[in-house]
């Protein structure tokens, strides 16, 4: 009885025709990047806790795992927005 209505869910899901592509890749890339360089100097204690390897810490003010955590999570907010406003304005 189950299987019949999940098959007869399954049958209304309309197929927009849309697929995922890379073209949004860069502009995550580089709003996580931002937000990192931004972040390791605008949060209050960005130095509290395990610190982070990161390739060049100077450049990244050395933040710790948090900070980092914070920021990348920001960072794909962000570029996520951006990634949906310029694809609905036909940029992308």
């Amino acid at each position: 009885m189950l299987s019949s209505i999940l098959l007869a869910a399954q049958a209304t899901v309309p197929n927009t025709g849309t697929t995922w592509n890379w073209n949004g890749t860069p502009i995550i890339i580089a709003s996580c990047l931002l937000v990192l360089l931004i972040a390791g100097r605008s949060i209050r204690y960005p130095h509290v806790g395990t610190k982070m390897p990161l390739p060049f810490p100077s450049i990244f003010n050395n933040p710790s795992v948090a900070t980092f955590l914070a920021a990348m999570s920001f960072g794909h907010i962000i570029g996520v927005a951006a990634v949906l406003g310029l694809t609905n304005l036909g940029v992308i």
